[in-house]
């Protein structure tokens, strides 16, 4: 009797535990040395037998280990047969502004207004989330985490993967601004007995004016002296003076040329396109005006009936062969699951068009190049972040992306998800119970 009572008190332990974040882990207090693992750098280059060292959270040594008798220092990994990646980082996520979709109280992605620039996704961002936590097995390490909504959906803000709250998580506060620019193009309603083919939307000028007059209000406020506070103007000072990029969510040809015209007019200094599904079709408008894309997804059907079958898979390569700067993102349906996707939607831009580590590129180097955090994350580099993982096999395959070991700043993290420590949790006590 007293081990069955035993058995059903650590099963409520366990339901009650169900609710705790997993635990952050501590600060890093001795120096790692990574020896005989093939090393992808993130800027395309590896090495086979690598030797890796950091210690206080930086890098230190990455070298060729059969070209150095530099002492090991520290804690030793022996990871022969191993790959080191740089940690992932996954732009454009709403990953921890909601949890549960069908519960309006988890769901803090989206404000009432139009014109947003005031609204800051960070202080909303829920470092306690289950689906946060889950993106790290698969090597997704760093987001930017992004409001949706409005015309001006708000302010990002990019953070790490394992902290107790936003204060501890954040790595860059306010790095973007975000439109969602209009379409130039509309759907009739069919529940109305409309036509629901495609047709030119009559809006689409009055949208864009009322964007332009927004813009040209924030400079007059901004200019001026008024002494009334108006909090939307103010965000959009560090836009003005280029220390906080412009993220524009736009897919069709004309209004991508729009937005180039856009950034000319208002003299914006950084400028990327999200999602940019005709992005292909003004190549060198893009590099003439120095815009980088944010690619959408590639697991993904075609939108036009006249694209290739495999467009999607081929986009991001067709843009970097042509010398876009372009890394991916996974915003769409059920886009929080699908962000732990992410090595595999570079797998695939991999196998059309791009290689593998041109590929790694677009979720590591070049995404960290996009939201400005190039100096600290994105590569394997003497001085950066000690934001990385050990892996079995190649990351961007499914069959051989299973991690061993995993970094943040310098930190081992777990890369248990939190049901598995839960079960193993349960599993010790009911053994203890039992005997």
């Amino acid at each position: 009797m007293k081990t069955k009572y035993l058995v059903i008190l650590a099963l409520f332990t366990c339901i009650g535990n169900s609710f705790a974040q997993q635990t952050p882990a501590p600060e890093q207090s001795e120096a790692v040395t990574i020896v005989g693992a093939t090393a992808h750098l993130g800027n395309g280059e590896t090495i086979e037998n690598s030797l890796i060292i950091f210690e206080d959270g930086k890098i230190t040594q990455v070298m060729d280990a059969t070209a150095t008798k530099m002492q090991y220092r520290g804690r030793i990994i022996e990871a022969e047969g191993k790959h080191v990646y740089p940690g992932f980082i996954a732009p454009n996520a709403t990953l921890g502004l909601v949890e549960v979709d069908a519960v309006r109280a988890t769901d803090d992605e989206d404000e009432i207004g139009s014109m947003l620039p005031h609204i800051r996704s960070l202080i909303a961002y829920n470092a306690e989330s289950k689906l946060v936590e889950s993106m790290r097995p698969n090597g997704v390490l760093m987001g930017q985490i992004t409001p949706r909504g409005g015309r001006i959906s708000g302010t990002s803000s990019i953070v790490q993967f394992d902290a107790w709250n936003w204060e501890d998580a954040v790595i860059k506060e306010n790095d973007g601004l975000h439109i969602n620019w209009p379409s130039s193009f509309t759907r009739g309603r069919w529940w109305a007995g409309e036509d629901p083919g495609l047709k030119p939307s009559e809006d689409y000028q009055a949208d864009l004016l009322e964007l332009e007059e927004f813009f040209n209000s924030a400079k007059a406020y901004l200019e001026g002296d008024d002494e009334k506070t108006n909090l939307a103007y103010e965000a959009m000072k560090e836009v003005f003076t280029g220390n906080k990029r412009v993220f524009v969510h736009v897919d069709g040809k004309k209004e991508i040329l729009d937005v180039i015209d856009f950034k000319k007019d208002q003299d914006l200094e950084t400028l990327v396109i999200v999602g940019g599904y005709e992005a292909h079709k003004a190549i060198e408008d893009l590099k003439d005006n120095n815009i980088s894309v944010l690619v959408q997804r590639p697991h993904d059907r075609p939108e036009n009936e006249d694209d290739d079958y495999d467009f999607p898979y081929k986009l991001a390569g067709i843009l970097h062969n042509k010398g876009v700067l372009v890394a991916l993102e996974s915003s769409g349906s059920m886009e929080r699951m699908n962000t732990r996707n992410l090595p595999f939607y570079a797998g695939t831009a991999g196998a059309y068009g791009l290689g593998k580590e041109e590929a790694l590129k677009l979720i590591t180097s070049n995404t960290a190049k996009i939201l400005g955090i190039d100096d600290m994350v994105g590569t394997l580099e003497k001085g950066k972040t000690a934001t990385l993982f050990i892996s079995e096999g190649d990351a961007l395959d499914m069959r051989g992306n299973i991690l061993t070991h995993a970094f943040i700043q310098g930190r081992e993290i777990s890369l248990e998800s939190h049901q598995t420590e839960l079960y193993k949790r349960y599993q010790d006590k009911y053994d203890s119970a039992s005997k």
